[in-house]
């Protein structure tokens, strides 16, 4: 991997931060423990206002970390969804805030039941290179909303817009309340090791592990957003250039480096050429030109640029057909740090890219006779963090929500299920556990605490023992049945 850009003394001072700032968010939050709705709402508006102060340094900053990181790939995919995450919590709070009533049966009349949804406490947020804004801003959204302190871990990939976040952050709240750490793979360690009340990670399924386990010696629930090797199952039915409109901007935005990019696709026999040449016909109207292109972002760092040329390279001595989508030279491309997007046909079970999550703009095509097959084949591997149909045929859809396991759907279309604000967005399996997002969300990071209440008429003394009076008689008579 990338070389960690913070020294080792400053990854020790961020350590003492962390410790320090986690004591005194504990503390704030047991002297106020329940933030009004008028008061979370107040907490949202300031951050989203200090992210449209920021807007422009944040773009910047992205783009210096990648090296090249389309403006719109910033603006479309990480801050908009971010800033969408914000209005939506601001509008949604009250009510998700109101206690649920809850029917009390009648053996323990006169009563009330209902669930209240209290703060958990100082939230921890482990955040990846990839969408550095929206994978750190959105559930600190969903968080705040919820009442909490907030801690956030940013990947050490990122420096220079983890500068802005914690310029930014800083100016919008005290540290006991929000607080934003860079540093590296040591401080990530550190941090993971926090009692918390929620830790939620996004990231590789690997590192998932190693923070579950260290979340499980605090008893610290987690949420995980690991990803894996999402499908696209494309239609017998299906135009094959109205099919690849539906995927081919998810495959590419962010040169492919999103955690719910069509990994592989599973198109129907004898339609590979026709696949093949749609996806050219997209992406070449998409980027004219790769080398030079602003409009087409960066690989990360050069470790995980010499990692997916090397993962070509074994699929390719393997036996796969290579497949270059642009009309651009691959090795230029590279030499700038970038990876146009190539095609891989004939692949097998052996390659590295068959078994692992891309995370790049590699896109592997495996044949299939029938949809039961493409469906047998999703199922023989472990469940994807989305899934995605390409086909007008209702039947098939149905066939394919029904018989598959993953952590989201689109139907005709590619990773817009993540910004639709109402919907739950998580794992399954190896692909993560727990969702966030929506009211689901904001029930992640609360405690639903369900609350019975009785008011001056105490009916239960009459059921007290000694047992065997009339009144015991008949509450068997009429709840043992």
């Amino acid at each position: 991997m990338a070389s960690n850009p913070y020294t080792p003394e400053q990854d020790e001072q961020l350590v003492s931060s962390i410790e320090q700032t986690f004591s005194d968010q504990k503390a704030a939050f047991l002297a106020t423990p329940y933030w009004s709705a008028e008061q979370r709402i107040a907490h949202l508006k300031q951050l989203r206002s200090a992210m449209m102060k920021y807007q422009n340094q944040l773009v910047t900053a992205l783009d210096k970390d990648f090296g090249n990181r389309a403006e719109g790939d910033s603006k479309m995919a990480d801050f908009m969804p971010s800033l969408m995450a914000v209005d939506y919590a601001i509008k949604h709070v009250k009510s998700w805030m109101k206690p649920s009533k809850r029917h009390v049966g009648m053996l323990f009349q006169p009563a009330k039941a209902y669930v209240m949804y209290q703060p958990l406490g100082v939230v921890g947020i482990i955040t990846p290179w990839n969408y550095p804004l929206y994978l750190s801003l959105g559930p600190l959204a969903t968080a705040l909303a919820a009442g909490n302190q907030v801690m956030i871990k940013m990947s050490e990939f990122t420096p220079n817009t983890n500068a802005v976040m914690e310029k930014m952050i800083g100016e919008a709240f005290g540290a006991n309340h929000v607080a934003i750490f860079a540093g590296g793979p040591t401080v990530a360690a550190h941090f993971s090791t926090k009692a918390f009340d929620h830790l939620l990670f996004t990231g590789s399924t690997r590192v998932g592990k190693l923070v579950m386990a260290e979340a499980a010696k605090n008893l610290t629930p987690v949420t995980l957003e690991l990803g894996g090797k999402s499908p696209t199952i494309i239609g017998d039915d299906m135009d094959m250039r109205d099919a690849v409109s539906r995927f081919i901007l998810a495959k590419t935005l962010n040169a492919g480096q999103t955690c719910v990019s069509p990994d592989y696709i599973l198109c129907p026999e004898g339609k590979t050429d026709d696949l093949i040449t749609a996806c050219k016909h997209w992406f070449n109207k998409m980027y004219p030109t790769v080398e030079g292109n602003n409009d087409y972002t960066s690989i990360i760092n050069q470790a995980q640029l010499e990692r997916l040329t090397n993962w070509l390279d074994d699929a390719q001595q393997k036996g796969a057909n290579v497949h270059c989508i642009s009309e651009e030279s691959v090795d230029a491309c590279i030499a700038k740090g970038k990876l146009p997007l190539i095609a891989l046909t004939n692949v097998t079970d052996d390659m590295i890219v068959m078994q692992e999550e891309i995370f790049g703009p590699l896109l592997p095509i495996v044949s299939y006779q029938d949809v039961e097959q493409a469906i047998t084949y999703v199922n023989e591997r472990e469940r994807p963090l989305a899934l995605y149909v390409c086909s007008h045929n209702k039947a098939l859809q149905e066939k394919v929500l029904r018989n598959t396991h993953s952590g989201g759907v689109c139907i005709n279309d590619a990773a817009m299920h993540v910004a639709q604000d109402d919907l739950p967005f998580g794992g399954i399996g190896a692909s993560g556990m727990g969702h966030y997002h929506g009211p689901e969300g904001f029930q992640t990071f609360s405690k639903a605490k369900g609350v019975f209440a009785k008011g001056k008429i105490n009916s239960a003394v009459q059921a007290f023992p000694p047992y065997g009076k009339l009144i015991h008689k008949l509450i068997y008579t009429f709840f043992i049945k």
